[in-house]
């Protein structure tokens, strides 16, 4: 319902009226993250050949005192950009399973270390003594898991129901592949071409 009064400033003026400050502040926030997220997808496919990201849940820091920082970085649409620009321009994209203990597996001989609360941000490996900061071991740990997911996947295929299938061997067509036969003699190319190749050679 229209009351006639005037909105106080900073308040959105409800439905007799245009759309008030605070939305239209939201929608500048909205456009400046969209346009960082696609200079910075573009930059990242454009400089690297390869592009491997954590498959992040972000419902669980949501609920926790990061819950603004997190669902204001726009990690889903963020990680979206990178996947088709990286298929669109041939780079090769994974995505590691969140499951990984990322934060606690050393990059440097891979033992897992424990769990890691949130406010440890340096540790040191138990078994090699390497000392990490965290975010960068985890970045490392991403990298590796990353290429091992793109080599496997080189041997395997995912079915329509997203099950891995080992690519199958293909069996050679007759003509293109065999023993000799005796009196025989090969020619390369499509059978069906030498067929309109004999005729048009053949005398009227």
């Amino acid at each position: 319902m229209c009351t006639g009064h005037r909105p106080t400033p900073g308040t959105y003026q409800g439905s007799c009226g245009k759309p008030g400050v605070v939305a239209r502040q939201h929608a500048k926030v909205a456009d400046r993250r969209r346009d960082w997220h696609h200079k910075a997808s573009t930059q990242i496919i454009r400089d690297d050949q390869a592009a491997y990201v954590e498959d992040l849940a972000v419902s669980g820091p949501g609920r926790t005192r990061l819950a603004k920082s997190v669902h204001d970085a726009g990690w889903s649409a963020f990680v979206g950009m990178l996947e088709y620009k990286a298929a669109l321009h041939g780079r090769t994209f994974a995505k590691a399973d969140r499951a990984f203990p990322f934060s606690r597996v050393c990059s440097a001989c891979g033992f897992g270390d424990g769990p890691k609360p949130l406010h440890v941000r340096r540790w040191t490996c138990s078994r090699c003594g390497t000392v990490h900061d965290r975010d960068h071991n985890a970045a490392r740990d991403v990298l590796f898991e990353g290429r091992r997911i793109v080599t496997a996947g080189r041997a395997e295929t995912p079915n329509a129901c997203g099950a891995p299938v080992r690519r199958a061997h293909v069996p050679a067509q007759r003509g293109e592949a065999g023993s000799l036969r005796k009196g025989r003699t090969t020619r390369a190319g499509i059978p069906g071409l030498w067929a309109r190749e004999h005729v048009k050679r053949s005398p009227p």
